[in-house]
């Protein structure tokens, strides 16, 4: 069976956008249906007695497969939400500063705005210089660090234009000097290889549902054990209630700090994140290093192909991109030109702009064909987007 048969999307569009919010293979579906049918059957035994459980099983296996310890990750609906955690709990003051660069998701730096204005901190945006090398990334983030500096933010892999920073070095010199470091990676796991205990990370957030194929509102949050106190949920709930040690409550709520402070947010669906096991398996099963290689080198190929067309270089190395590949376009109204592209050729694709740059941001799935990948190259041919 093709792989493209695994998966539910319309067979009668070309779907390059799986980096906005995923797709569920069929199996991954079924089980999450599962789920909610035993939720169904009885949601006071499933959810009052028995969702901690469950939900320490799932954490589990995504913590090993993250390279973390289950104690330190809790799920959260979207990395938005993991950022959103981060920044509301840090105690900024008057002077502090937050740094991050120009490459972020715009609705996490709208995130950190709001939280520098409320308390008086500076947010202090690093513009990095593009084609992106590593001497670059890492020489901007580091030379801007000073004795104001709090927290360092920045993406692993970038929304608008698909780049995986190379954060190592920057998250250690911050431990170095002091300095906490929130990585968002919403891209990241499922598309490039994570071991984030040994990335050094103090905080660090990223998507289920994107390219590990887990259902909608899936993700996760990590934090060091050290920083657990200092984070606080959305909502104030019964963990916060529970006295220390066992309790009635812990059926529902967890044991520990961080798991009784995020897990309980009042009555909601928690089936997503139970059927995060089955899309590991999916991905097991279906040798998913190999399919992420082959998504890879289509992406670049497409890529050098349409820059050589364009007369636009890519704005980075191949190694610059995992699964997404941003094409560089002639500049112009971005809305217009996807409408374009979906109205006229039936390809859903996102057009992102940074910079005053326009890009055709492609994702690469298992299921992608390269017939797909042609048909968005004779799509931007037919707009006008090439050299005559």
């Amino acid at each position: 069976m093709a792989m493209k048969q695994h998966f539910l999307i319309d067979p009668d569009i070309i779907f390059l956008n799986h980096g906005s919010y995923g797709a569920v293979p069929r199996p991954v579906f079924e089980d999450w249906q599962r789920w909610q049918l035993r939720m169904e059957r009885n949601p006071v035994l499933f959810l009052n007695r028995s969702s901690a459980d469950l939900l320490r099983h799932a954490r589990e296996r995504l913590a090993g497969y993250l390279g973390a310890q289950a104690e330190d990750l809790v799920f959260v609906p979207n990395a938005t939400t993991g950022v959103n955690i981060v920044a509301r709990s840090l105690a900024l003051k008057p002077g502090d500063e937050v740094l991050t660069n120009d490459l972020e998701y715009g609705a996490c730096l709208a995130t950190w705005q709001r939280v520098c204005e409320a308390q008086g901190a500076t947010l202090r945006v690093v513009r990095i210089e593009l084609p992106l090398t590593e001497e670059g990334f890492v020489g901007a983030m580091t030379q801007a660090m000073g004795p104001a500096t709090r927290l360092v933010f920045m993406s692993h892999i970038t929304s608008p234009t698909a780049l995986i920073l190379p954060i190592e070095r920057v998250l250690a010199e911050a431990r170095r000097r002091g300095i906490l470091s929130l990585v968002d990676g919403a891209h990241a796991p499922g598309q490039i290889d994570l071991d984030i205990d040994a990335l050094g990370a103090d905080f660090y957030t990223g998507n289920c549902h994107k390219w590990l194929c887990a259902p909608k509102g899936t993700a996760f949050l990590h934090a060091r054990r050290e920083h657990h106190a200092m984070l606080h949920a959305g909502v104030t709930s019964w963990g916060y209630v529970a006295p220390d040690g066992p309790s009635p409550w812990d059926s529902f709520i967890g044991s520990g700090l961080f798991e009784r402070r995020m897990q309980w947010q009042g009555t909601r669906d928690l089936c997503g994140f139970l059927a995060v096991p089955a899309a590991l398996d999916f991905q097991q099963a279906h040798d998913w290093p190999a399919q992420r290689e082959r998504a890879h080198r289509l992406a670049v190929q497409l890529l050098h192909r349409v820059a050589q067309r364009t007369g636009i270089a890519p704005i980075g190395a191949d190694s610059s991109f995992g699964q997404m590949a941003p094409l560089g376009v002639v500049h112009q109204d971005a809305s217009s030109l996807r409408s374009r592209l979906f109205d006229q050729h039936g390809i859903e694709v996102p057009v992102t702009q940074h910079d005053g740059r326009s890009f055709v941001r492609v994702s690469v799935q298992a299921y992608t064909s390269e017939d797909d990948l042609a048909r968005l190259e004779q799509a931007l041919e037919s707009l006008g987007q090439f050299k005559r």
